[in-house]
């Protein structure tokens, strides 16, 4: 099987700073897009950030004033800088590898991010 390991999550407060990291060993990372999801309770799975293969990167609405998204080809790793998170933020954050080519895609466990006073 093909394993995204996501790290990172936990908790933080309103305003604050968490990064998350994906390590992809399993694939020939520089032929995947990535991505990051996530979903809250009660809500549909949303596209948070996501980079291609040659570094265009979209991102969502709601954080793109203030997330980032990066990927490492020679560490297999796409990150997702957070910066002033807000309590709607709070979500299991899934990584996302895309072949370019239309075969499969794979997903990560997910990781909890929770922002809490």
């Amino acid at each position: 099987q093909v394993q995204l390991v996501e790290s990172g999550g936990g908790l933080v407060q309103p305003g604050g700073s968490l990064g998350l990291s994906c390590k992809a060993p399993g694939i020939v990372f520089s032929m995947y897009n990535m991505g990051w999801y996530r979903q809250a309770p009660g809500k549909e799975r949303e596209m948070v950030a996501t980079i291609t293969w040659s570094g265009t990167i979209r991102r969502g609405d709601s954080v793109k004033d203030r997330f980032t998204i990066s990927r490492d080809n020679t560490k297999n790793t796409v990150t997702l800088q957070m910066n002033s998170l807000k309590l709607d933020d709070t979500a299991v954050y899934y990584c996302h590898a895309d072949p370019r080519w239309g075969g499969p895609e794979y997903w990560g466990q997910g990781t909890q991010v929770t922002v809490s006073s």
